[in-house]
Parts: structure tokens; sequence; C-alpha cells
């Protein structure tokens, strides 16, 4: 019987630390990750549904991720994100397990958001603000303090008891702010995981030295910062292809400004090879904006394998 590997599982076995150097390693390795599909299912009103199809391979194993976004299951009490990922031996084709797509997409964008942190975020930084309370909030804080000395955390969300969860939920201590605007110049990170289409962070309130990460804005209609945070950044993306297909946040700054996506400094391949510093000055703003790449989700499936194999 073709094993399956639970979200309870997976947790247990892809820690922060061990992820973030997978990936680490997994970015300068030989892995292939053709362009994800991506298909747009309309509503009837609202925010369209998504279907995502997302392969990978290296020499060993390949994978292929089946992932669905539906923004208005929200208001369900349900997960925006359902997925399913196949790990298979490269070399054969043999199914090896079948994994829940969800969790494993939830730590990996976590350990991608933290591993660019770990070279674009001051060395120093200590209060992380967390903007949105959805799944991805805890993971984000858990990968942020595993690269960062992390001393106060502050979340921000429209719904004050779906922050409440996050609080309860959470074994860290977590400070529920009210408003945005007046806490964002006391972070030195920024983490947004939103549905938003409308600016949440705006660069005239950032501070000098503060690493943002854009994670929620997943189509080029959607943003969680506005035209001039992107201006004012030093700008790093997860890979260049997917930023210029899909990153909602770049491709808006660049429609509104003279900003343009030839800015972009470096991608987490690039920043993994040593081939680019990262942060330049303590007192540069920085960005990492994701959309996710099939490259993070073969790492972690694979790892998840070995551990699980153990």
């Amino acid at each position: 019987m073709l094993p399956f590997i639970d979200g309870h599982t997976l947790q247990e076995l892809l820690d922060p630390e061990s992820l973030i150097s997978a990936l680490r390693l997994g970015f300068v390795g030989s892995a292939s990750a053709p362009p994800r599909s991506h298909v747009s299912l309309p509503r009837d009103s609202g925010v369209p549904d998504t279907l995502l199809m997302m392969p990978a391979w290296n020499e060993d194993v390949l994978g292929i991720k089946l992932a669905t976004i539906h923004p208005g299951n929200v208001d369900l009490g349900l997960p925006a994100v359902h997925a399913s990922y196949v790990l298979k031996d490269r070399q054969t084709g043999q199914d090896l397990a079948l994994m829940d797509g969800a969790v494993l997409t939830r730590l990996r964008t976590a350990a991608a958001s933290a591993l660019a942190a770990d070279y674009a975020a001051r060395s120093d930084a200590s209060t992380l603000l967390m903007v949105g309370a959805g799944s991805l909030a805890i993971p984000l804080i858990e990968a942020h303090c595993a690269v960062r000395p992390i001393k106060r955390i502050l979340l921000w969300n429209r719904s004050r008891d779906r922050a409440h969860a996050v609080v309860a939920a959470s074994e860290r201590t977590i400070e529920l702010v009210d408003d945005l605007d007046a806490v964002v110049s006391h972070a030195d990170i920024i983490s947004c995981a939103t549905l938003s289409t409308e600016p949440l962070v705006r660069g005239d309130r950032v501070a000098a030295g503060t690493h943002v990460d854009l994670v929620g804005a997943y189509r080029p209609d959607m943003r969680e910062s506005d035209a001039d945070l992107i201006a004012r950044a030093a700008v790093f993306v997860d890979t260049y292809e997917g930023a210029r297909q899909e990153a909602g946040d770049l491709l808006l700054a660049a429609n509104e400004t003279a900003w343009s996506l030839d800015r972009i400094q470096a991608d987490l391949a690039v920043l993994c090879r040593g081939a680019h510093p990262g942060r330049s000055d303590p007192e540069e703003i920085t960005v990492f904006k994701s959309v996710g790449a099939s490259i993070e989700d073969l790492v972690a499936a694979a790892l998840a394998w070995d551990r699980y194999q153990a």
C-alpha cells in the first residue's frame, strides 16, 4: 500500500532548521522545475479559485503537487489551500509516498522565507510583525525565529477572532495589535501572508533596516505592499521566472512607478550560491517576494521521505 504521510507526521519530520538547511542545498543542486501550470477557476462572484500543478525532479526523486486555492473558504472556516503531493522514484517512476500537500506547502513556504531572511534581514533583528492569521502564520513565525534572535512577536489581522486563535495555538508569546500602520515602523522583520488585493504595508511607514517578507499575493492582481515600498527596497525573489509571471506586488509597482523588474537583486538560487551577498547595508530596506517554487516542494518531500523511512 502506498504510504500516506499526513500533516501531523510532516510537522514532526520537518523542523524549520533542517528544512531551511535542505532548501539552501536544494537551490544549488541539480533539481529541475518547469513553470507551474496556473489555472483560474471563475466563480459567480468574488475572487476566482485557482488550480496549481507543480512538478519537479532530481536524479533520485520526482514529485508533483496538485493544489487548489479557494479564498472563499475563509468564510466557511476552512483553509484556503488544499493540496496533495505524490513522490516517485526518478529512475523507475514507482510511487513512493502520498503526502499532505497543504502542510508540506506551509512548511516549505515558511522555510523559504526564513532562508531569504537569513541573507536579507539584519543579523540583530529581534522584533517580528506577522501580518495575517491564516494557516501560514505559525509556520512563518517559527521559521523566522529559527534564523534570527526574535524576542518580540506582534500579530495583526483583520479578524480579531482568527488572531486570537493563532495566539492560542502558538507556544510563543504573541502580542495582538489593532493599528497596523502604527506598528510597522517598530518591526525589524515584517512577514505578510494574506489574500489581500490592496496594500497593507506602506513604504512611508517602514523604518530603515527593515526586512519585509511578502508571501500572500500569489497572482498578478494581488498585493500586500504599495509601490513606494518596492521602489525604496532592495528586492529579492524565490525565482526570477515566478516573480515575472505572478508577483503582484512587483508587477503592480512596475506598472505604477519607474521601478522595473530588472532591479530585482537576486533569487534564492543566486543567494544560496553566494553570487550575491544579500543585505548590503544595515540601513537598507529589503523585500523578499515569494510566489512558491516546485523545487521547494521537492526538497521538503524528499527530506520527509528520508526521515519517514529512518
